[in-house]
């Protein structure tokens, strides 16, 4: 027990030298703990005066490109592909092409037509000149009748005051009754003569108006306009140049110079209008899309100058880009499922806006980027 009472003895006499000289320690810990925070403070400010407020950063960022879709306009069996993924194709090359038996039947039938309807409108205006000759003729046989009738009429005139000459005679016994029979004759005959011939008046007038009639509904399809201007020829001619594009479109070609990709289709497949075959890559053409937190966009302008690197060739192989624009809404605003953030569990989430980067032509050159790579962006808002 003395023992113990030794050593407590001892550790009441450390603690209380140690409580003697902690305060003269703690002024100058103090000081350098305060130190140390005002320069770490110095140290970011300096960082955001000098840099960070005059750059935007993100590793948010991927290539993309306006890739083309190789897609038929015709319904056709696969003759031949010329092509195959990662194949790098120009302008104007031949990618597939399409069984065109079908086209060209269809081109030859449109042309037989389209000849056809030459010449039926030919006929249309060599009937317009016929028809004119008839009117002409329904009105000379008009005239010739509207004589005719003017004699019969006269006739009948004549044979009915003969009539009544011969009764005033037949009462006075002047006249026989055979002879009184005959006049009546005579004038029945007039009679018929006149009404056969008013009838054939009616019948070269209806002629003369049918003949007009005819005339008019052929000038309708030939008026105010020649061969080539006809309605009947411009339709034909139109079904002959669209068969004929169907037989060019039988040969699929590259829209833009690029690089194939997602190749689906097969020689002997029946392709359909829309079927998507395959898509060109135009690589030479590709952009950026950065995904910047709205926090970072309020310097950020289209024209600024941006520095890039990639994922594949590292810092060692700056980009060199611009602010081409900004994207219509957010990347949540645009999803498949967007977010209801008017629900009363919203919790905020900074949002991230697509800015659009353009690349400088020199630089995909030298060091080709493909679709999809990774990107870290750093945009010069001091600019």
């Amino acid at each position: 027990m003395n023992d113990m009472s030794k050593i407590d003895a001892d550790v009441d006499h450390i603690a209380a030298a140690e409580t003697a000289i902690n305060p003269r320690k703690r002024g100058p810990l103090l000081f350098g703990l305060l130190l140390a925070v005002a320069a770490c403070g110095g140290g970011y400010y300096a960082y955001d005066v000098l840099y960070a407020s005059r750059h935007a950063i993100t590793d948010n960022a991927y290539v993309g490109a306006d890739v083309a879709q190789i897609t038929p306009l015709v319904a056709a069996p696969v003759a031949t592909v010329l092509v195959g993924d990662t194949e790098a194709v120009k302008k104007g090359d031949v990618l597939v092409t399409l069984d065109d038996t079908d086209a060209k039947l269809a081109l030859a039938m449109a042309e037989a037509t389209y000849q056809s309807s030459i010449r039926r409108v030919t006929a249309y205006i060599a009937n317009d000149k016929a028809l004119s000759a008839q009117i002409a003729g329904r009105e000379a046989e008009q005239a010739q009748v509207a004589a005719q009738l003017v004699s019969a009429e006269a006739g009948f005139e004549k044979a009915k005051i003969d009539l009544d000459r011969r009764k005033t005679l037949a009462d006075k016994g002047s006249v026989s009754g055979d002879e009184i029979t005959a006049v009546e004759t005579v004038l029945k005959t007039a009679e018929a003569s006149l009404s056969g011939v008013r009838a054939a008046a009616a019948g070269a007038i209806a002629g003369r108006e049918a003949a007009i009639a005819t005339k008019e509904a052929n000038a309708a399809l030939i008026s105010g306009v020649g061969i080539d201007d006809n309605p009947e020829v411009l339709a034909a001619r139109s079904a002959r140049d669209q068969a004929r594009v169907n037989l060019e479109r039988t040969v699929l070609r590259a829209p833009v110079d690029g690089v194939i990709s997602r190749r689906q289709v097969q020689v002997g497949q029946r392709v359909q209008p829309g079927m998507t075959l395959m898509v060109v890559v135009p690589l030479q053409a590709a952009y950026v899309d950065a995904n910047y937190k709205e926090v970072q966009l309020a310097h950020v302008k289209p024209g600024q100058t941006v520095t890039l690197v990639s994922d594949l060739y590292g810092s060692d192989v700056p980009f060199t880009g611009t602010v081409v624009g900004f994207s219509g809404g957010t990347g949540a605003a645009f999803s498949v499922v967007p977010a209801q953030n008017a629900t009363g569990n919203w919790i905020k989430v900074v949002q991230r806006l697509p800015v659009r980067i353009a690349l400088d032509p020199a630089d995909l050159k030298a060091h080709p980027l493909q679709v999809g790579l990774s990107m870290t962006t750093d945009i010069a808002i001091a600019d």
